[in-house]
């Protein structure tokens, strides 16, 4: 898949399937540093040894702090932040499980939602409307903010400023929705008050994955629709460009595409995770009532100039994250047309290397990926489901490169 840049919109859903086949196959970039992306490991859900055999089913965003090699999971069915080391690929305990709110059979009233870590500290979102602090020496929480205390509705993603100690939180089931800049005191852990509200009326579908670009010293956030019919349809979506006191400088648009990840890549890049996929007549495409010749697509944007450069051949993301240690991109595409996928994409070429199936069972979705640079493995926590050995009560996938050190 190297040398093949799926360039044509028009392409017809069966040539679609047949890339796409070939691609989570083993047709991958074979230079050096890539190879083919494969399903290495399964970390039962009940191998945590202080987690009584928990199940994970519902759960949001991940992330991995490559300081410390530890992955952390939003997860909701335990109402806790999952903990692994992916040095070793272990799973090693669940951080204050029953503080947050859990699944309440809605999204927008659901938590633990966003995770960062940086340094002493792991920042979590939850609802209603709150942002936890907790000090990862001990696992105790060490402050807690209301964005909105008349709010119901959650706190959802996240991103940090390290430098300034700046967290920008997102309400995005909100109307309009917003987001909130709360200072850090990054020796204590605690939050500075006042707060700084971004508003955001554009949004008629809330908003997204924000990321801190320390290249340009702003916030960037993904807007999935802008002044659309609000019922997630409409074709026009944007990055919005915050700054540091909280003043919305421009939008960077993107058609066709609804994002919701997004990453900073290499150079001036950063990767839109296109949450909807439009057909070759840029009609919306539902798969309830779907059309023929779907073009799901992921978009690389220059984060300075806005110009962008289509991936077509995979879509339907949420979260997506850039490794810079084998320099590609992946894409937790749970919404994939053909089927539910980790989306590998180079880089430097732009191109699509790899489409790798995952899983969607009824009660939850691969919808969370992040990526160790120090070993180049993809956690995917996948929900309860009996297509996967060892995931009956919910795993976390471990994707990667097989190597001769990689233990099974």
């Amino acid at each position: 898949m190297a040398s093949m840049r799926v360039r044509a919109p028009w392409l017809s859903f069966v040539a679609l399937c047949i890339v796409l086949v070939a691609a989570g196959s083993g047709f991958a970039d074979d230079r050096e540093g890539g190879g083919t992306v494969k399903l290495l490991k399964v970390i039962p859900a009940t191998a945590c040894p202080t987690c009584s055999a928990d199940k994970v089913v519902i759960f949001d965003i991940s992330w991995i702090d490559a300081a410390t090699q530890r992955y952390y999971l939003a997860d909701r069915t335990n109402k806790a932040v999952d903990v692994i080391d992916t040095r070793t690929n272990t799973y090693l305990k669940q951080i204050q499980k029953g503080l947050f709110k859990g699944f309440t059979g809605v999204n927008n009233t659901s938590g633990p939602n966003g995770v960062v870590a940086s340094g002493h500290w792991l920042f979590v979102t939850d609802a209603p409307s709150t942002v936890w602090s907790i000090d990862l020496r001990t696992d105790a929480v060490v402050d807690s903010l209301k964005t909105d205390p008349a709010s119901a509705n959650r706190t959802d993603e996240l991103a940090y400023d390290p430098e300034d100690g700046v967290i920008f939180a997102v309400n995005n089931a909100d109307n309009p929705p917003f987001a909130t800049l709360i200072r850090v005191n990054k020796q204590t852990g605690k939050f500075i008050l006042p707060t700084t509200r971004v508003t955001f009326p554009f949004a008629t579908n809330g908003a997204e994955q924000p990321i801190w670009n320390p290249r340009t010293r702003k916030f960037y956030i993904s807007i999935p629709e802008v002044n659309g019919p609000g019922d997630g349809t409409g074709p026009n979506g944007a990055v919005a460009v915050v700054t540091l006191d909280g003043l919305v400088q421009t939008l960077l648009p993107v058609d066709h595409c609804q994002p919701a990840g997004l990453t900073l890549g290499p150079d001036s890049d950063m990767l839109l995770g296109c949450s909807e996929t439009f057909d070759r007549d840029g009609n919306h495409w539902d798969p309830a009532h779907p059309t023929p010749n779907p073009t799901p697509k992921q978009v690389i944007m220059n984060f300075r100039s806005g110009a962008t450069t289509n991936v077509f051949g995979v879509g339907g993301s949420d979260e997506v994250w850039f490794n810079p240690g084998d320099g590609r991109y992946y894409t937790a595409s749970r919404n994939n047309p053909v089927t539910p996928a980790l989306g590998v994409i180079d880089a430097e070429s732009r191109t699509l290397n790899q489409v790798v199936p995952t899983v969607s069972p009824p009660s939850g979705s691969a919808h969370s990926v992040a990526v160790d640079p120090s070993n180049n493995h993809a956690v995917v926590p996948l929900p309860a489901n009996n297509r996967i050995d060892d995931c009956a009560n919910g795993c976390f996938g471990i994707y990667g490169v097989p190597r001769e050190d990689d233990r099974d």
